[in-house]
């Protein structure tokens, strides 16, 4: 079966979770770390797929989010570690794919389903790199409110052994690579990074291909921040930039083009209901999102979800 497909059913699954928290918020956050587990159990079977994207460079996905991967004599770099049982695997395909001792794991950002794997990526002797928003965040316990999730503070050696502020840069393998920090978009830990040479950008999950996106309002996320950060990564690409998203398929600028207009076009019809003094439910009611529904509301939110996150965080 196909990443993508597994990738989108996790959604679904959590999806479901947070319709769930509506109905019946006392035993919300059980079944929630129930999730966590039952994902933990999909990673541990689920295959790594790898996709070359360039002479040394490699998309690895799995249930968590998209990875890749940059080979060479200078050292491995992978991007995000998916969860911890999908380590081995990831390891596996990390041998597969060429030559060269293990560097570095960078971090797009804090989530679980991209650092979870941190801890044993470390131990296979992997620096980790993140903005420190991202070590912070992964320090301290943590509330995903929209999920009902209580998450406790990361141990050890899942923390980063390196941050940086707002920007970052390696030179590794005959490429050069950009880590830039995106203001607060999907949470206030969120960074891009930029291949120059094999012209490929991960954006993390400021991007959801093909559906509308979960923005964390309890990380410092917003609308406005996302659709900043899709103007920002529209700025560095060119025609031929293959662009990873922190879920679904890899995509090209036109691509995220029409994901940026997409969000752009539903914040401001919220807006303007919030302007005339609805309140996010009866926002949600006049269905502003009707004509985008059919092919992007299929994802981990439902269109009225995601109308109250863009609703609470104009």
């Amino acid at each position: 079966m196909p990443a993508n497909t597994l990738n989108r059913r996790h959604f679904l699954r959590l999806g479901a979770v947070a319709s769930a928290a509506a109905l019946v918020p006392h035993w919300l956050t059980a079944q929630a770390a129930d999730m966590v587990a039952q994902s933990r159990a999909t990673a541990a079977k689920t295959p790594i797929t790898t996709t070359k994207l360039y002479d040394n460079l490699f998309l690895l996905q799995g249930v968590g989010g998209n990875m890749a991967l940059q080979t060479g004599p200078d050292g491995k770099i992978l991007i995000d570690s998916s969860y911890s049982t999908a380590v081995p695997g990831i390891l596996d395909a990390i041998k597969k794919a060429g030559e060269g001792p293990a560097y570095t794991l960078i971090n797009t950002h804090w989530h679980f389903d991209h650092t979870d794997g941190n801890e044993a990526i470390h131990a296979a002797g992997y620096r980790i790199l993140a903005h420190e928003n991202t070590r912070a965040r992964l320090s301290s316990p943590q509330t995903i409110k929209a999920f009902g999730l209580s998450l406790p503070a990361a141990p050890a050696g899942a923390l980063p052994t390196a941050t940086f502020g707002s920007s970052f840069h390696i030179w590794k393998n005959g490429d050069s690579l950009d880590l830039v920090h995106f203001d607060p978009a999907h949470t206030d830990s969120d960074i891009y990074i930029h291949f120059h040479k094999a012209d490929v950008l991960h954006v993390g999950d400021t991007w959801f291909n093909g559906f509308y996106p979960f923005i964390d309002e309890s990380s410092g996320g917003s609308i406005g921040g996302m659709i900043a950060a899709n103007v920002t990564a529209l700025n560095i690409a060119s025609d031929t930039t293959k662009i990873i998203p922190g879920h679904g398929p890899v995509g090209s600028k036109a691509d995220l083009q029409r994901f940026h207009d997409v969000l752009s076009a539903i914040r401001d019809k919220v807006a303007a209901l919030k302007a005339q003094g609805l309140t996010e439910k009866e926002a949600a009611a006049k269905k502003p999102t009707a004509e985008f529904d059919s092919v992007w509301g299929h994802g981990i939110l439902t269109p009225d979800q995601f109308v109250g996150i863009v609703y609470r965080t104009i």
